[in-house]
C-alpha cells in the first residue's frame, strides 16, 4: 500500500483561495483522468466539497507523486502552483487513512459530527467507479471509510458536537433565536437543486417556514425537489419551483434565502438584494476587500517527517490565522436573510453592507465553528478511529498475500493432479473407487502439510513490517510471478470488489 493524499481545506487554507481553488464536476473527472496518466499514480480518487478538495492516489514514488498530484490539483483548480503550495497538505499510507477516516466521521469538518460528508465521500467513491479510476486499494479505502463513518454516528453522539452547515448557517443567522421561532412564518428562497440544496430545503421545512421556493437552472430538478417535499409523511410545507429567470422577483417576497449553486459567477448580486428591498443603489456598495496575502503568518510554514514502524508522515502545512475583519452587518431589524453555502461564493458580500440585510457565508462560518464547543464524544470517535485505521492496515498487508498463498495452493492442486495422472498410467487397472481414495488421501495430505504455514503467514503479514513474507513465499516455494500477477488482476476485477 503506498496511499498519498494531497489537498487543501478550510483547515489550511483562506476562503479567496479555496473557492477560486474549487472543481466542478467535469473537472474532477479530466483531473482524475490525468492523474492515472501520469507516472507515479495507479488509482486515483477526488473528494471536492465546498470547504475542502482532496486528491487520494495509490503511488509507487512518493515524492513524485507530491510534485505530480500538487502540479494536476494546480492545473485543473485555476490556482498557480506557487500560490497554492504553501497551503497544500500531505498525508501518506497510515496517516491517510487516518486523515479520511477523521474526515468520514465529521471530526475535519467546519462543523464538527455534520454528517454529509458521508454522501460526499460517496459521490467521491462513485466517479472513482463509474471512471475506473478506484482499484483495489482505493475502492476498500472509501467503502471502509462510509462505514467508519456510520459507526461513529451510531455508536457515539457525535451528531451533539455539531451540526449540519445548514443548520449552523441557519443557526448563525437566528442570531442567539431559536431557528424554529425565528423560521415560523417566514417565505424561503432556495437557489439550487443540488444535494446541499436539497438538503437546506428539507432543513428549513422541518424549521416550519411558511413557504419555500426553489429555483434551478434546470427546471426539472428544481419541480423533484419541490415533488419530494411534498411527499406524504412530509413536513406539509408549501412548495413550489420556478425558473431562475423569476429569481428577481421572489427576491421581493423572501424573507431568508439560501443559495448552493455551481455558478462561477455571482448569483446574487449587492445591486439585486437591493432592487428586492426598494433600496437606492448608486454603485457605491464594494465588495469587502480580499483579506492581505498571507505571507506574514508563513513564517511558521513547517515541513516535517515522522519515521514509525509502519508509516512515513509527510506533511506539508501552512499554518496562519489571516486576519480577515468580520462583515459589517447592518443595524436595525433584519428585512432579507442571506445564507451563501457556495464555493465560489454564490452571493455578493457587498449585501451586508445594506440596510436590513444578514448574510451568512462559507467565511463567516468558519469563523463562527472555531469557537464552537467540542462534544466529550469527540474523543470516543477518535478511538474507534485509532482502531480502524490499525485494523485497515492489517487488512491491507494480509490482502497484499492473498495472491501468492493463493497461487502456492495452486501449484500444489497441479503437483497433485499430476501426480494422480502418473498414477493412472502405472496402475492402469485401479478402479474408480480406489483412485478416488487415493486422490482424496494425496489432497489431504498436501492440505495439511501447507494449512499451517499459510494460516500463520497470513498472520505475520498482517503485522506490521510483514510485507516482506509474500517475497519469501515465493522465492521459498519459487513461485512463478506472472501467476501471482494473474491472482491479483483476477481479484481486482471481480466484479463484486468495492460495491455496497
Amino acid at each position: 500500500m503506498s496511499l498519498l493524499v494531497v489537498g487543501l481545506s478550510h483547515r489550511s487554507a483562506p476562503v479567496s483561495v479555496l473557492e477560486r481553488a474549487s472543481l466542478a464536476a467535469g473537472t474532477q473527472a479530466k483531473l482524475l483522468q490525468d492523474v492515472l496518466a501520469a507516472e507515479p499514480a495507479a488509482e486515483a480518487a477526488v473528494l471536492a466539497t465546498c470547504n475542502r478538495i482532496e486528491l487520494y492516489a495509490d503511488v509507487d514514488k512518493f515524492h513524485a507523486g507530491v510534485a505530480e498530484l500538487s502540479t494536476l490539483l494546480a492545473q485543473h483548480s485555476g490556482v498557480g502552483l506557487d500560490e497554492l503550495t504553501p497551503y497544500l497538505y500531505v498525508h501518506y499510507e497510515d496517516r491517510a487513512v487516518h486523515h479520511l477516516f477523521s474526515v468520514a466521521c465529521g471530526l475535519d469538518s467546519m462543523v464538527v459530527g455534520e454528517g454529509q460528508i458521508l454522501g460526499q465521500i460517496k459521490d467521491a467513491l462513485a466517479l472513482g467507479q463509474e471512471l475506473h479510476t478506484a482499484g483495489r486499494l482505493l475502492n476498500d479505502l472509501f467503502q471502509q471509510a462510509l462505514r467508519v463513518g456510520k459507526r461513529a454516528h451510531s455508536e457515539t453522539g457525535i451528531d451533539r458536537a455539531g451540526q449540519s452547515l445548514v443548520t449552523f448557517g441557519l443557526q448563525q443567522l437566528a442570531d442567539g433565536v431559536d431557528v424554529a421561532v425565528w423560521a415560523k412564518g417566514k417565505r424561503a428562497l432556495v437557489i439550487g437543486a443540488g444535494s446541499m440544496s436539497s438538503l437546506a430545503a428539507a432543513t428549513l421545512a422541518r424549521t416550519g417556514v411558511a413557504e419555500i421556493v426553489v429555483a434551478n437552472r434546470t427546471r426539472a430538478r428544481a419541480d423533484r425537489l419541490v415533488e419530494i417535499l411534498h411527499q406524504p409523511g412530509g413536513t406539509g410545507v408549501t412548495a413550489r419551483a420556478v425558473e431562475m429567470a423569476a429569481v428577481s422577483d421572489e427576491l421581493t417576497r423572501a424573507d431568508v434565502v439560501v443559495s448552493c449553486t455551481g455558478a462561477t459567477g455571482l448569483v446574487l448580486t449587492a445591486e439585486a438584494v437591493a432592487g428586492a428591498l426598494g433600496l437606492p443603489f448608486d454603485g457605491a456598495v464594494t465588495a469587502p476587500p480580499a483579506p492581505a496575502a498571507p505571507a506574514a503568518d508563513l513564517d511558521q510554514h513547517a515541513a516535517w517527517v515522522e519515521n514509525g514502524s509502519a508509516t512515513t508522515t509527510v506533511q506539508v502545512q501552512a499554518v496562519r490565522r489571516a486576519t480577515v475583519p468580520a462583515q459589517s452587518q447592518s443595524a436595525g431589524p433584519v428585512r432579507l436573510a442571506l445564507l451563501d453555502l457556495a464555493m465560489p461564493r454564490d452571493i455578493d458580500g457587498a449585501s451586508t453592507r445594506l440596510d436590513g440585510v444578514r448574510l451568512v457565508d462559507i467565511e463567516s462560518l468558519a469563523e463562527a465553528s472555531a469557537d464552537a464547543p467540542m462534544a466529550a464524544d469527540v474523543d470516543q470517535v477518535r478511538t474507534i478511529v485509532a482502531d480502524e485505521v490499525a485494523a485497515f492496515g492489517a487488512a491491507q498487508r494480509a490482502a497484499h498475500i492473498t495472491p501468492t498463498v493463493v497461487a502456492l495452493r495452486t501449484m500444489a492442486a497441479d503437483v497433485v493432479a499430476g501426480e494422480i495422472a502418473r498414477l493412472d498410467g502405472r496402475l492402469p487397472d485401479l478402479d474408480e473407487k480406489q483412485r478416488a481414495e487415493i486422490t482424496q488421501t494425496v489432497r489431504r495430505v498436501v492440505d495439511k502439510l501447507l494449512h499451517a504455514p499459510t494460516v500463520r503467514v497470513k498472520q505475520l503479514a498482517s503485522e506490521p513490517g510483514g510485507a516482506g513474507y509474500a517475497d519469501a513465499l515465493r522465492e521459498l516455494f519459487d513461485l512463478d510471478p506472472q501467476t501471482v500477477a494473474a491472482v491479483s488482476r483476477a481479484d481486482l476485477n471481480d466484479p463484486n470488489r468495492g460495491r455496497s
